[in-house]
């Protein structure tokens, strides 16, 4: 019966295993994410794959990069579909969108910068500029009054 399992695999080889089993004509699911400008494997050293146990179980278990397929010595631990649905949710562009600092702000929200220099500085979320990584703030201190372009990912909502 064709179900969803999880490979283990070998060090760095996640989009290397994933790339032999597309090619297989296998359905794979490696969950990607951006760091610092690059694209890395969500879970480091696992992925989703799809198939048939335990006809395909072989073939799937001694592929090349391959560590182990995920489960008991009976038998692999099938993964319900819901889980990867509920990955898949979270993607923006085929990657997964991470809200480091929690919800999103909006206009009016009170901010804090969490990150950087400017480090507990707090202001009013204004906008997104057009660059959709960067944000104006509008800063509001004893006898300053200003406005702050900075990155999103810097912020964190205050609630």
């Amino acid at each position: 019966m064709k179900r969803w399992y999880v490979l283990n695999t070998k060090p760095k080889k996640e989009f290397h295993v994933e790339k032999i089993f597309i090619e297989a004509g296998f359905r794979i699911y490696n969950p990607k994410y951006k760091h610092e400008e690059r694209v890395k494997p969500f879970f480091t050293g696992y992925e989703f794959i799809y198939f048939d146990f335990p006809d395909q179980y072989q073939l799937v278990k001694y592929t090349r990069g391959v560590k182990k397929i995920v489960g008991t010595q009976e038998s692999p631990t099938a993964i319900p579909e819901e889980v990867l649905d509920a990955l898949k949710a979270r993607e923006v562009d085929g990657l997964i969108e991470l809200l480091k600092y929690g919800e999103e702000p909006v206009l009016g929200d009170e901010i804090e910068v969490v990150v950087g220099p400017l480090k507990g500085l707090k202001g009013i979320f204004e906008r997104e500029m057009s660059d959709a990584d960067r944000v104006l703030i509008l800063l509001n201190y004893v006898s300053y009054q200003g406005q702050l372009v900075i990155e999103k990912k810097k912020l964190k909502k205050i609630l």
